[in-house]
């Protein structure tokens, strides 16, 4: 019913760039220390303590992460928690006056034609409650709506109403005892999923984790299993809150958000959209793509883990959600603004740079410490300009024909080596 999982995955690591933290060598005064209060905020050094700022401080994020960073970053994160309860209240005064379930109404949809109604059919009503709520949503989901929002409006609730009710119960008691080489690579994967998170490295965790990845690798056998789906599917778990529910999440990204073949063996669909990436640079940051050609940068060093990933393992988790939020609305464009973003937001010292090795360093301490979402979203969105999703699929078919020639020629190299042994 499912299908078997037939291809090989590589035992080969991902390799992922490890944040760089300066530990404490002695305990700092009491007074330095950010604390967690009852609430969940978290306190400041007092005057008197300015060299507590650039000091390394141990915290919980709002996903539950042991995290380190500095106390500026505590106090950024003790802002974006106010705007959070502010934004909150706004999505509770709509629901108020249009309803519970406004956003869940058929609208224009700009992420890959779920929920499109025509044009004949069009009501000022549908056009507002769209416009309201993609404003809403680059504003941020309060967490509380989050699994709710997600699922409308990525068109994960709708896909999973055309199988029937059973079919997550029914597709995991179908792998029970199942061994392929994408659960091998699963099992191997799994404690390294997010070990400073206490939920994910438990036996519960991990478990639940196996059952959504494990899944999906029989659902979509030519997908089975990539590394980096394993991050993707932790944070969905956290958000969701529902095996099921982050399971079909996980399926609307992979079938219908991202572009195909992302995940496959090839890696085809990641390839072109390291391309397509390189151009927008051009393009958009013409004088930093021009710096880092000169150097002989390839911006796939660091942007194919932003990619695979969704930007789980670079930005931080409240961040991250942020990102996603409007990804799910607005479609797989919205990996390119990010990534546009952060290239531009250090504009000025990449180009001050001459070493390869430093660029990587700059961009990801900018990424590990964007702890402030609006001003990584405001550089997405305003300063990087529009870009239309046609216009994107137009670049990325224009570089698929290249790719595809290209790992042809390299599958028949790799075979013509095997002969020749």
């Amino acid at each position: 019913m499912f299908g078997i999982q037939p291809r090989d995955v590589s035992d080969d690591d991902f390799n992922p760039r490890r944040r760089r933290w300066s530990l404490w060598t002695t305990p700092p005064p009491a007074a330095s220390m950010p604390t967690t209060s009852h609430t969940g905020r978290y306190t400041t050094p007092r005057k008197g303590h300015a060299n507590a700022y650039h000091m390394s401080v141990k915290f919980e994020d709002l996903c539950g992460f042991m995290v380190e960073g500095n106390v500026d970053d505590v106090n950024v994160l003790n802002e974006v928690r106010e705007r959070i309860r502010e934004q909150g209240r706004v999505w509770w005064a709509l629901e108020a006056s249009k309803g519970a379930n406004w956003y869940l109404q058929p609208r224009i949809s700009s992420n890959g034609g779920q929920g499109v109604i025509s044009v004949t059919s069009l009501k000022l009503s549908v056009l507002t409650n769209t416009v309201t709520l993609r404003r809403l949503i680059r504003k941020g989901v309060p967490p509380a709506l989050r699994p709710k929002v997600w699922l409308s409006v990525s068109g994960a609730a709708k896909k999973r109403s055309t199988v029937p009710e059973t079919y997550y119960d029914e597709l995991i008691r179908a792998t029970e005892g199942k061994t392929t080489p994408a659960t091998r690579q699963i099992d191997h994967d799994l404690p390294r999923t997010f070990p400073c998170h206490p939920w994910l490295n438990s036996e519960e965790g991990q478990a639940s984790l196996r059952r959504v990845l494990v899944g999906y690798s029989f659902r979509d056998s030519e997908v089975g299993y990539c590394q980096g789906l394993n991050y993707v599917a932790a944070l969905l778990l956290l958000v969701m809150k529902t095996e099921e529910d982050a399971f079909w999440m996980l399926a609307v990204l992979l079938e219908n958000v991202l572009v195909s073949d992302c995940y496959t063996d090839t890696l085809s669909g990641c390839h072109v959209e390291q391309r397509v990436f390189k151009d927008l640079l051009a393009k958009k940051c013409p004088r930093i793509a021009a710096h880092l050609e000169a150097m002989g940068f390839d911006v796939s060093l660091v942007a194919t883990e932003w990619f695979l990933c969704l930007f789980s393992k670079t930005l931080p988790s409240e961040t991250t959600l942020r990102v996603w939020d409007v990804l799910f609305n607005e479609g797989a464009k919205v990996l390119f603004h990010v990534a546009l973003a952060i290239f531009k937001m250090r504009e000025d010292d990449l180009l001050r740079i001459l070493h390869i090795g430093d660029v990587i360093d700059v961009l990801q301490t900018t990424a590990h410490h964007l702890y402030e979402p609006d001003e990584l979203l405001t550089f997405a969105f305003d300063k990087i300009g529009s870009m239309t999703t046609n216009t994107i699929t137009k670049e990325r078919k224009r570089h698929e024909t290249v790719v595809m020639a290209e790992l042809d020629q390299r599958t028949r190299r790799l075979g013509s080596l095997k002969m020749d042994a």
